[in-house]
């Protein structure tokens, strides 16, 4: 197995983390600038809340909605699909129905199909940001000799 990555996408970037802590700090600010006291500890535990249930969103759509292909594997989420299997890509006409390769039972959300006619005669259906750039690097791979 080659560890090369000819394409990948990260299923989430981190900086929604961040928007816990600001949310806090904004909160905060608003409450200094007004009549009353300051609570501190309280906004500090809201920012670090919503900083731990962003950071548990994000690592799920990392996991699961990442994509990384090298020149022997496909991987999307969950799913790891050899490259040796795939036949044919792009304009393969996707039946109703067709699996969803990573496990979903959709592209995840933000993403486009890419059909993809596995050597059995199978189709299923991958997923990309940038369905053509997928594609793209796929189908060198797929007609090498």
């Amino acid at each position: 197995m080659t560890d090369h990555v000819l394409y990948a996408e990260p299923g989430s970037t981190w900086w929604p983390v961040a928007w816990g802590p600001a949310f806090a700090l904004v909160g905060l600010a608003v409450e200094g600038l007004t009549p009353g006291p300051v609570h501190l500890v309280p906004w500090t535990l809201v920012g670090m809340a919503l900083a731990a249930a962003a950071a548990l969103w994000v690592h799920g759509r990392r996991r699961l909605c990442s994509l990384r292909l090298t020149p022997d594997e496909l991987v999307q989420g969950r799913e790891r699909l050899e490259v040796s299997r795939i036949a044919e890509v792009g304009d393969v006409g996707a039946p109703i129905g067709a699996r969803v390769l990573g496990g979903g039972w959709t592209a995840p959300k933000g993403t486009g199909e890419v059909p993809i006619r596995l050597t059995g005669g199978d189709v299923v259906l991958g997923w990309a940001k940038e369905p053509a750039a997928l594609t793209e690097h796929l189908t060198p791979l797929v007609h090498r000799p």
